[in-house]
């Protein structure tokens, strides 16, 4: 599944079904990246416990930029559980502190 974004958004256009829809990999992109936006929302407006590789990461990039990088860790993660049979555990620094590691 790739997360990178297109230059060209012709080919998401052209990956539909018989009925007309796009096809599911292009709903779970979407939902990726509008999923990571709102992590990125939430970390910029409150003191919430934050992974440090996004603090450094948004100090970095740009937020849409960084949107498209934290959704694809996310899959990277995702399918690393899904494939291992592991649980996740969340690994966050306390608030105030901005390093990355």
């Amino acid at each position: 599944m790739g997360i990178n974004p297109l230059a060209d958004p012709a080919p998401l256009r052209s990956a539909v079904t018989r009925d007309g829809r796009p096809t599911g990999q292009n709903h779970c992109v979407e939902d990726l990246v509008v999923g990571a936006t709102a992590v990125i929302r939430h970390a910029q407006r409150s003191q919430a416990r934050v992974s440090p590789w996004l603090i450094a990461l948004l100090k970095r990039k740009p937020p849409k930029l960084a949107a498209v990088a934290l959704a694809n860790k996310i899959a990277r993660v995702a399918w690393k559980l899904m494939v291992s049979g592991e649980h996740y555990v969340a690994r966050v620094a306390p608030v105030g502190s901005g390093g990355a590691t």
